[in-house]
């Protein structure tokens, strides 16, 4: 990574935040904070540190207890659906060159944005079947571009399930997805330092989000990360596309 101290300082502040969000949400972490690393480090470094980042939160998260409220009659089916996706999104993303890569992580996010926000209703989202068509589609997308969570988050609204109980069920996900996406992508080429503000950014921004967590209204925490992750979506495909 190019840039120094100032590029480290602004990649530990970018995983700062993104793990705040994703303590108030459960998923918010790559959506927030992938378009931002993609620009920072390149897409493919960009999209293996968000999957470090995001696994090792997510089993913070389900250490912390969250594991007793996982739903794995609903878990299982997603988590073995993604393991049987997550070798094609890698392949995809190891032979894009970067500025398509770029439009189609920022095309991507933007779509996936969208979709959350609109609250889409999908029949074909729903029981057994809707659960491995979300996770295969999420493995997909979180070892191509980072962002496996909306798929997921589709599926929990056409189940019904409450933010309390997505939440925990989000980390399951997030846990095992990663593990696959960071066994088929490697981890990232960062020097030591980078490392340390990374790891700090995590640990810090977990503070921030649990602190938050019981005092910014679930709707309103939810609609911010969104909104971030939009920009940021925006943001990188016009990067892609100036690009190409």
């Amino acid at each position: 990574m190019a840039g120094g101290w100032e590029a480290g300082l602004l990649l530990g502040g970018i995983v700062m935040l993104g793990a705040s969000v994703q303590w108030l949400t459960g998923m918010g972490f790559a959506l927030v904070a992938v378009p931002a690393l993609a620009l920072l480090l390149g897409p493919a470094q960009g999209v293996v540190l968000a999957n470090c980042a995001s696994g090792a939160i997510c089993l913070v998260g389900l250490a912390g207890g969250g594991w007793r409220l996982v739903r794995l009659g609903a878990m299982v089916p997603l988590c073995a659906a993604a393991a049987c996706t997550v070798p094609a999104g890698t392949w995809l993303a190891r032979r894009l060159p970067e500025p398509e890569l770029l439009v189609f992580m920022g095309a991507l996010v933007t779509a996936a944005v969208l979709l959350v926000l609109r609250g889409a209703r999908v029949p074909a989202l729903r029981g057994g079947g809707g659960a491995v068509a979300a996770g295969a589609v999420g493995g997909f997308m979180n070892s191509a571009a980072g962002v496996g969570g909306p798929p997921v988050s589709l599926y929990a609204v056409n189940a019904g399930w409450t933010v309390r109980e997505f939440v925990p069920n989000a980390f399951f996900y997030g846990a095992v997805v990663n593990v696959f996406s960071v066994a088929a992508n490697g981890v990232p080429r960062l020097s030591a330092p980078v490392w340390g503000l990374a790891v700090a950014g995590m640990v810090v921004g977990g503070l921030i989000g649990r602190g938050l967590a019981g005092r910014v209204p679930e709707k309103q925490a939810r609609l911010l990360v969104l909104l971030l992750a939009l920009g940021g979506g925006v943001t990188t495909l016009a990067k892609g596309l100036w690009g190409l």
